[in-house]
């Protein structure tokens, strides 16, 4: 709620009073009170009716709110007040609050990487714990093929695409659990496609396993993958699965619904 007394502790001569209460009456709208009576208002805001009321009128006179004799609602102008800031970000910007409200849901490492050729990049990452040999960082490349987020991000390439990169890599045994046959590959990134996840059990080291989702563009398209990792630990793979999918499909739709807005 949009409580001007939230806001209106700072003795600063800069402080702008009408501004923070404008603020406030925008801020007192949300999901679950789209609409509001000037007393509504009053009453969420912690301003006057009157004062309220200049308020309104003023931000309905803008264009930001309108009103239909009794209540009162935002309007879509109210996106312009975000939308330079949103449209300035980077998408490893947009991603990286959304890696650290899912690390800390499950309290593991979370991370987002892009495709580059037959490897994976990563651009935004919050670790919890060394878990790999190799120390991740950002720019950080791994062979697509062989990763979760890797796996999700050719499963969302047309076939003939997966299939020229899973040719031009070189497929080995990394560790006895991976997956080092051309058509077992390819199958299991048809089955990612499927179910909109991939999990990787020890296939890159044997104590790491790491869980991932795609993250789309307002038009479908996979911009990025983000993952979970862990330890391959007394939990099975089930276990880890039923875990931290649901969190991480949780911030992939929460990140592309503010991609929607860049």
């Amino acid at each position: 709620m949009g409580r001007v007394d939230e806001v209106s502790g700072s003795g600063s001569d800069d402080f702008v009073q009408s501004l923070a209460r404008g603020l406030a009456v925008i801020r007192a709208f949300d999901v679950e009170h789209p609409s509001l009576s000037l007393s509504d208002v009053a009453r969420r805001t912690g301003i006057s009716r009157a004062a309220a009321g200049r308020f309104l009128r003023t931000l309905e006179t803008l264009g930001y709110v309108r009103g239909d004799g009794r209540e009162f609602s935002l309007t879509p102008r109210v996106l312009e007040l975000g939308f330079s800031y949103l449209s300035a970000l980077t998408l490893p910007e947009v991603l990286q609050p959304h890696l650290e409200d899912l690390s800390r849901a499950v309290d593991e490492s979370a991370s987002a990487a892009v495709l580059d050729g037959a490897d994976i990049v990563y651009i935004a990452r919050v670790p919890t714990r060394r878990i790999m040999s190799v120390r991740i960082t950002i720019g950080t490349r791994f062979p697509a093929w062989v990763t979760s987020m890797g796996r999700v991000l050719l499963a969302g390439l047309p076939d003939a695409e997966v299939a020229a990169i899973i040719d031009a890599s070189a497929i080995d045994g990394i560790t006895e659990r991976t997956i080092a046959d051309r058509g077992a590959l390819l199958s299991e990134i048809a089955a990612v496609r499927e179910r909109g996840w991939s999990l990787v059990d020890g296939e890159l080291e044997p104590v790491l396993r790491s869980v991932a989702v795609p993250v789309r563009g307002r038009d479908g398209t996979v911009l990025a993958a983000i993952n979970v990792s862990t330890s391959s630990g007394p939990d099975g793979a089930a276990e880890t699965q039923e875990r931290v999918v649901p969190p991480l499909l949780a911030a992939a739709a929460a990140a592309e619904a503010e991609l929607r807005l860049v």
